[in-house]
């Protein structure tokens, strides 16, 4: 679900919060989508990272043997297993653009773990950003819902890759 200026999904996965919490954040790189829509690397698609403590990086190393990095953000909160945030800064940010920021929480439910996402900051680019990729408002959130529902489907399939 998205609106307005924020970005919201969710998903389950069946593994304690603590597992899940520990998956997002340890095994970025093994779990996070590949290709040209997911990473910057394009033909190299390099590693995802995190890390994992208040003001640890979040960033992707890509091009031959990790020769280029692209750092999308730190981290802001850092509260463990519970929720965790960090900037975001596309690979097509000036430096004068103002970051975006994700606020990921876990919460147990159940036998598993609700996973919360929610992207804001969008309001604070202007309408042209090439983030935006020409598109209005609305077909821009809608469309970085349906990013982020996919980013969250390889959570999902990783955590529980080793259930019955």
């Amino acid at each position: 679900m998205s609106g307005g200026d924020v970005v919201r999904v969710q998903t389950f996965v069946r593994v304690p919060q603590r597992a899940a919490f520990d998956v997002f954040t340890l095994e970025l790189d093994a779990w996070w989508r590949t290709g040209p829509a997911y990473r910057v690397g394009g033909r190299h698609q390099g590693a995802m990272h995190l890390e994992p403590k208040l003001g640890g990086r979040v960033f992707q190393e890509y091009g031959e043997r990790g020769s280029s990095v692209h750092e999308i953000g730190a981290i802001t909160v850092w509260d463990p297993p519970a929720r965790f945030a960090f900037s975001w800064r596309g690979i097509n940010f000036k430096h004068s653009d103002p970051s975006t920021t994700v606020e990921v929480r876990f919460e147990a439910s159940g036998e598993g773990t609700r996973v919360f996402v929610e992207h804001r900051g969008f309001a604070a680019l202007r309408p042209d950003h090439p983030v935006r990729h020409g598109q209005n408002v609305v077909e821009f959130i809608g469309q970085m819902g349906r990013w982020w529902g996919s980013v969250m489907t390889g959570l999902r399939v990783h955590a529980e890759r080793n259930l019955p």
